[in-house]
C-alpha cells in the first residue's frame, strides 16, 4: 500500500474514532438556553395570566414579560460534542451537571421545589403589589413544613396557624425558634394553634382562622449543635380581601415574583404602568418588596430580547454579570425594590429614560 493511502487511511480512522468518542464519551455538564416569556399582562394557553375577582380592575395595554431559561434534565448526560457546541454557542451556557442538580438531586425532586418555590413566589408577588397599593394583607405565621421522625410528626402539621408559643405571641417566623431554644432537648414546648383544616376553611370564607387549641411537643437535641427542636419550619401565610389567580403552567422556581407583582399592580390601577412599552424582566420578590438576584440572566437577557422587549428591569444583584454582554437594542434597568420598578416604569412611560438607574460591568 503507497504510503500516502496508508497515512489517508491512518487519519482517517483517526478521525472517525475521535468521533465516536465525541458520540459516546459523556461528561458530567448540563445546559442552560433561552427559554420563552410570558406577558403577565396578557394570555397564556387561552387564558388570562392574571386574574383578579372581587375588586375593580383596568385595562392594560404593553408588556411586563417574565423570562425563564431552559434546562437539560437531571438524567440526560450530554456527550462531548453537544459540550463543545455549548461551550462555543453564544446563546447558551454550559455547567457543571451539579450545578442545576446538586447532591444528586433527581428531575423529579428538582420540579417538585421548583413548583413549591413558584407556587411561594406567587404569594410573595401578591403580597408585595397589594401593600405597594396600600391595601391591607392580613398575615399569620403557620406551620410551612414537618420533619420526618420529628417530636412534632403527629402532633404539628403544615397549615396550622402558630398563634403563641410558651404563651408568648408569634408575631413572625422567626419567633417560634426563639421560643423553643430557650428550652433543653427533652423539655416540653406548649404551642398555641388553629388547627391546618380550621385555617384553611376560614381563609376560603376570607375569614381570619379563630379558635386556638394548646399542643405540647418534647424538645430534641439538633444534631448539629446540640440546641432544643421540635421538627418544624415556620412560613408565613396571608389572607387577601379578594381574589388573585396566577394561571401559568410549565414554570418553575421563584424568579418570575417581580413581574407578577407589577403585572398585578398594573391590573388594580388605571392607566398603563409601561405606556405600552415592551418592558421584561426578572427578579424574585419577598412581602416587603425586596428584589433578589435570580439565575441563567444571560439567557434571559437573550430571550427578552429575541421576544421583542426594550427595557429589561433586572435585579441589582445580577447587574454586574448582566452588563457583561448585552444584547443589541436591550436597556438594562437596575431595580431593588418593587418602588424602584414602578418608578423606573413611570420614566419609561413618559420617556425621561435618561433617568433610568441602569447596570454596569463590575
Amino acid at each position: 500500500m503507497p504510503r500516502r493511502t496508508a497515512t489517508m487511511l491512518a487519519s482517517t480512522l483517526v478521525f472517525i474514532a475521535l468521533l465516536c468518542a465525541g458520540v459516546f464519551f459523556k461528561v458530567p455538564y448540563a445546559e442552560m438556553s433561552p427559554g420563552p416569556t410570558v406577558n403577565t399582562l396578557g394570555s397564556a394557553d387561552g387564558e388570562p395570566v392574571l386574574q383578579i375577582s372581587g375588586r375593580k380592575t383596568y385595562p392594560a395595554t404593553g408588556h411586563l414579560n417574565m423570562t425563564t431559561v431552559r434546562v437539560t434534565g437531571a438524567d440526560y448526560r450530554m456527550n462531548l460534542f453537544e459540550a463543545m457546541y455549548g461551550w462555543l454557542a453564544h446563546d447558551n451556557v454550559v455547567v457543571p451537571h451539579e450545578t442545576l442538580y446538586p447532591d444528586g438531586k433527581t428531575e423529579e425532586e428538582s420540579t417538585q421545589e421548583n413548583a413549591e418555590e413558584f407556587s411561594q413566589s406567587q404569594e410573595s408577588a401578591k403580597v408585595a403589589a397589594l401593600r405597594e397599593l396600600d391595601i391591607p394583607v392580613k398575615s399569620r405565621v403557620v406551620v410551612a413544613t414537618v420533619v420526618k421522625d420529628s417530636p412534632a410528626e403527629g402532633t404539628l402539621h403544615a397549615g396550622d396557624v402558630i398563634r403563641a408559643v410558651d404563651g408568648t405571641p408569634i408575631e413572625k417566623p422567626g419567633d417560634v425558634a426563639e421560643q423553643v431554644v430557650k428550652h433543653k432537648p427533652g423539655e416540653k414546648v406548649v404551642f398555641t394553634i388553629v388547627p391546618a383544616d380550621d385555617a384553611a376553611a376560614a381563609e376560603k370564607a376570607g375569614k381570619e382562622p379563630e379558635g386556638t387549641e394548646k399542643v405540647t411537643v418534647t424538645t430534641a437535641k439538633a444534631p448539629d449543635d446540640g440546641r432544643a427542636i421540635v421538627g418544624i419550619a415556620a412560613g408565613t401565610d396571608h389572607t387577601f380581601p379578594f381574589t388573585i389567580d396566577i394561571h401559568l403552567a410549565d414554570v418553575g422556581g421563584p424568579s418570575a415574583g417581580l413581574m407578577f407583582s407589577l403585572g398585578i399592580v398594573d391590573k388594580l390601577t388605571p392607566g398603563n404602568l409601561t405606556g405600552g412599552k415592551f418592558v421584561a424582566g426578572t427578579g424574585t420578590i419577598d412581602d416587603s418588596g425586596k428584589v433578589g438576584p435570580i439565575g441563567g440572566i444571560e439567557m434571559k437577557l437573550v430571550g427578552a430580547r429575541n421576544a421583542g422587549a426594550e427595557y429589561f428591569l433586572t435585579p441589582e444583584g445580577n447587574c454586574a454579570t448582566a452588563a457583561s454582554d448585552i444584547p443589541d437594542g436591550l436597556k438594562l434597568v437596575k431595580v431593588g425594590t418593587i418602588d424602584d420598578a414602578t418608578s423606573s416604569l413611570e420614566k419609561i412611560r413618559s420617556g425621561e429614560t435618561a433617568g433610568l438607574p441602569s447596570c454596569s460591568a463590575g
